[in-house]
C-alpha cells in the first residue's frame, strides 16, 4: 500500500520524487524518505507526512538526476525516522524502497547476520537491501545480485532501488505489488500507480508479477526474475488527465468525489444503453455472455466497500436474472477450502484491480477451474489483466481513501449486468424499456441527492460528538447500512455498526436509548412498512431516528427527529442514490471532528498487502 517513485533522466530527481510522493501519499503516510545519486548515495527520511520531509530537503537540498522515492503504510516496523524508507546496506551504497511484506525475511536475515551483515532497522525491507548487497560482494554485478536475491524471497512486493555502484541505472521489480514504468523523452519516471507519472507522460507500461526492469536513461529492459529471459511490453496510454487528481477547488478529495458521481455514473453508462433492443450492451462480457446467462452459480468477492458492493449485486442479479449467487469476503475465500467447480463463475470486484486479497482469491479460483471476471477501475490492473473477461467502472482516479464514486460505480455495472443477464432470460422488451429510462435519469437524480449537502452538514454538527451509530436497512438497502456505518468509522472514527433492520431484535436493540442516533434507509419499496415499525420499535426506546426517505413520503416526517428525502427510482437502483447521503454525513461528520478526512490514520487506499 505505500507509494514508490523513481526517476532517471536529466532533470532534478528530487522535486520530481518529491511532486511524486505527494500524488501517492493516499497509499500511506506514516513516513516519507528519497535517495539520490549524486556521486556516492544522499538518504533524506522522516517519520509522518510529506510535507515534513518536504521541509527537511528545503533546508538541506539534494541534488541528482537519478532517484527513489516512498511514503509509507507501516507494516513490519513502528513509524519513525529509522524504519521510514529508504533502506540501504551497512555502508550506504545500495538504496532500496518497497512496498509489500517479504515472508521469509526472518530466516534470510539470520543467515544474513550468521555471515557478518549488520541491521539498524526492524523492518523487512532492510533485509532485502542487505542480501542484494551480499551477492553483489560476492558477484560483482548489480543486475545479477538484484535477481538473485529476489529469486530467494518469499512474499509481496513492488522495488525500487538505486546504487552509487551502478550510478546511471534504476532497478525495479513486481511480485504481487503493482508497479508501473512511465516512458519520457530521456528520461522515465516508475510509480505505484499511474498518478505520479500522468504529470510527466502518458505512455506507461506495466509490470507483472515475477518481473524486472534495468532502467537507464535512454532505454529500459524487462526480464523475468526467475530465468532472466527478455519480456517485450505493450505500452499503454493513460486515460486520465491530470486534472482529475487535483482538488479543484473542493476542500477534500472525498468531497469533490462524492459531487463527481453524476457524472461518473454518466461515464459507467455510457455507450452501454441499447435502446434499439431495450437492453445493456457490455463489450467486456461479449464473449462471455452465454456462459454467464446460463451459469449455476456466481460467487462475488471483495473486501471492504467492494463487499459491500458484492452484496448489492447478489440481489440485483438473484432478483432481476434469477441466477444463484454467493458474495464472500475475499479474505475469508482464499484461505477456507472453498467449493469451486469449473461450471462456477467468480466475480472479483477491486476499486485499484490490486487488492491482495481479492487477487488471490481470484488465482484460487482460476486455479480450481472456474471462470473469473472482475469488476475494476484502473484500467491495466492485475484484477483486469488476470480475469478471464471483465468491465471496467470507468469512475477516473479515486484519491480520497474512503471510497465514494468507485462505489457507486461499481453498483452501476453490476446493476448494467443484472439488466443484460434479465433481458436475456425473462425480462421483457417493455420492461427493458422502462429501465432503461429509469437508468437515463438517474445522474439527475443523483444530482438532486447531492443538492441537500446543507441539511446533511447541519445534522452532522448536531451529531459529531455521538460515540456511536446504528445504521439499519432492509432488502437492496441493507448493504448500503452497511456501507453507511463503515464510511462513518473510516473517517470520523465513530464507532459504528450496520444491521437489516429486523436484526435489531436480535441484540442490538439493547444499545437504543436517548444517546444513540439510529439512521435509517427508509425507501418506498416493498419492505417500506416494515422498516416503519423497526422505527417506531428505535422511538419507543428513545432512540434519536435519522431518515432517508423518498421525496412526498409526509408519513415519516412524525416518526423521525430528522429527514433526507431522495428521489425516488426503480427499487434495485435506489441504493445508488440513498448512499449519498450517508456519504456526505460522513464527510462532514470527519471535518466536525476535525479528522483528516482524505488521510485516515491507519488506513491507505489500496491494500496490497495481507
Amino acid at each position: 500500500m505505500c507509494g514508490i517513485v523513481g526517476y532517471i533522466g536529466e532533470q532534478d530527481a528530487t522535486s520530481i520524487l518529491l511532486n511524486g510522493l505527494k500524488r501517492l501519499e493516499y497509499r500511506g503516510y506514516d513516513s516519507a524518505g528519497v535517495a539520490v545519486v549524486n556521486g556516492g548515495l544522499t538518504v533524506k527520511k522522516r517519520v509522518g507526512k510529506v510535507s515534513v520531509l518536504d521541509r527537511v530537503l528545503q533546508t538541506e537540498p539534494v541534488s541528482g538526476t537519478v532517484g527513489i522515492g516512498h511514503t509509507r503504510w507501516a507494516t513490519h516496523g513502528a513509524p519513525n525516522d529509522l524504519n521510514a524508507h529508504p533502506h540501504t546496506d551497512e555502508d550506504g551504497e545500495i538504496a532500496l524502497i518497497h512496498n509489500g511484506i517479504i515472508e521469509n525475511y526472518a530466516a534470510l536475515k539470520k543467515k544474513l547476520a550468521a555471515d557478518g551483515y549488520t541491521f539498524r532497522s526492524e523492518t523487512d525491507t532492510e533485509v532485502l537491501v542487505v542480501l542484494i548487497r551480499a551477492f553483489y560482494d560476492e558477484l560483482g554485478d548489480m543486475a545479477k545480485a538484484f535477481r538473485y536475491a529476489l529469486k530467494q524471497v518469499v512474499g509481496a512486493y513492488g522495488i525500487a532501488m538505486v546504487s552509487a555502484f551502478d550510478p546511471n541505472r534504476l532497478y525495479v521489480a513486481r511480485n504481487g505489488s503493482p508497479l508501473a514504468i512511465g516512458i519520457g523523452d530521456g528520461e522515465f519516471i516508475v510509480a505505484s500507480d499511474a498518478s505520479a507519472i500522468v504529470q510527466h507522460t502518458r505512455q506507461v507500461v506495466y509490470l507483472d508479477d515475477g518481473e524486472m526492469a534495468v532502467i537507464e536513461r535512454d532505454r529500459y529492459v524487462t526480464k523475468r526474475i526467475d530465468d532472466d529471459t527478455t519480456v517485450d511490453k505493450e505500452v499503454e496510454e493513460v486515460e486520465f488527465d491530470l486534472a482529475e487528481i487535483e482538488k479543484g477547488g473542493y476542500d477534500h478529495f472525498m468531497l469533490k468525489e462524492i459531487f463527481e458521481q453524476p457524472e461518473t455514473i454518466r461515464n459507467a453508462m455510457r455507450g452501454r444503453l441499447d435502446s434499439e433492443a431495450s437492453t445493456v450492451r457490455l463489450g467486456g462480457l461479449m464473449n462471455v455472455i452465454d456462459r454467464l446467462r446460463d451459469a449455476q452459480r456466481l460467487i462475488i468477492v471483495g473486501c471492504g466497500t467492494s463487499f459491500h458492493a458484492g452484496l448489492v449485486g447478489e440481489y440485483l442479479i438473484e432478483g432481476l436474472a434469477g441466477i444463484p449467487v454467493e458474495v464472500e469476503y475475499a479474505s475469508e475465500f482464499r484461505y477456507r477450502d472453498p467449493i469451486i467447480t469449473k461450471d462456477d463463475i467468480v466475480i472479483a470486484i477491486s476499486q485499484s484491480g490490486e487488492t491482495s486479497d481479492t487477487l488471490a482469491a481470484l488465482r484460487e479460483a482460476k486455479r480450481r477451474g472456474a471462470m473469473t471476471l472482475g469488476i475494476v477501475n484502473v484500467v491495466g490492473s492485475s484484477i483486469a489483466r488476470e480475469t478471464d473477461a471483465g468491465v471496467y467502472s470507468h469512475a477516473g482516479p479515486e484519491i480520497g481513501v474512503a471510497s465514494t464514486k468507485a462505489f457507486t460505480s461499481q453498483l452501476m455495472v453490476l446493476a448494467l449486468m443484472a439488466v443484460k443477464l434479465a433481458r436475456m432470460k425473462r425480462m421483457s422488451a417493455s420492461e427493458g424499456e422502462a429501465v432503461l429510462a429509469a437508468l437515463r435519469e438517474l445522474p439527475e437524480k443523483v444530482e438532486y441527492a447531492l443538492s441537500r449537502h446543507e441539511q446533511i452538514q447541519e445534522i452532522a454538527k448536531a451529531y459529531a460528538q455521538a460515540p456511536n451509530f446504528l445504521y439499519l436497512g432492509r432488502g437492496y438497502n441493507y448493504p448500503v447500512a452497511l456501507e453507511g456505518a463503515l464510511k462513518l468509522k473510516e473517517i470520523s472514527y465513530i464507532h459504528a455498526e450496520g444491521y437489516p433492520a429486523a436484526e435489531m431484535k436480535h441484540g442490538p436493540i439493547a444499545l437504543i436509548d436517548e444517546n444513540m442516533p439510529v439512521v435509517f434507509i427508509a425507501a418506498q419499496d416493498g419492505v417500506y412498512n416494515k422498516v416503519v415499525s423497526n422505527i417506531e420499535e428505535v422511538r419507543a426506546r428513545n432512540g434519536r431516528v435519522i431518515a432517508i426517505t423518498n421525496e412526498g413520503n409526509q408519513q415519516i416526517e412524525g416518526l423521525a427527529e430528522h429527514v433526507i428525502y431522495v428521489p425516488e427510482t426503480l427499487p434495485f437502483l435506489s441504493p445508488i442514490i440513498n448512499v449519498l447521503p450517508l456519504q456526505l454525513l460522513s464527510y462532514y461528520m470527519a471535518v466536525e471532528r476535525g479528522c483528516n478526512v482524505d488521510q485516515p490514520r491507519n488506513l491507505a487506499k489500496s491494500v496490497t498487502v495481507e
